[in-house]
């Protein structure tokens, strides 16, 4: 499968463009319980249930709070598209990295 990349310059450009090409669900990673949340749709998921389509990255120049990347993922089980945005970096979380690398690679 050929995958069309896209290059975006901020957060907020990446999730438009993604929610534009049918990525329009909003997950949560809940570490506590280990599962991916679709709060709209009263999903709690497996990270196994889930490919990683896209994958965006973005420095924090002047703040390290703006340290991001942001995940296309999708699960063809379920039907659903979505992103995760999570923090790298000083901020970053050791548990929500055990969740995010457990995702499956399409790239």
């Amino acid at each position: 499968m050929l995958v069309e990349r896209h290059d975006y310059d901020t957060v907020s450009q990446a999730m438009n463009g993604l929610a534009a090409r049918g990525y329009t669900t909003d997950f949560k990673l809940e570490p506590e319980k280990d599962k991916i949340v679709a709060p709209q749709r009263s999903l709690e998921l497996s990270p196994e249930d889930f490919e990683i389509d896209e994958i965006y990255r973005f420095e924090g120049i002047t703040d390290p709070g703006d340290e991001m990347i942001v995940y296309a993922i999708s699960s063809h089980n379920h039907k659903i598209k979505g992103v995760l945005v999570n923090a790298f970096g000083t901020y970053s979380d050791s548990n929500t990295y055990d969740i995010v690398k457990r995702l499956h690679k399409h790239l």
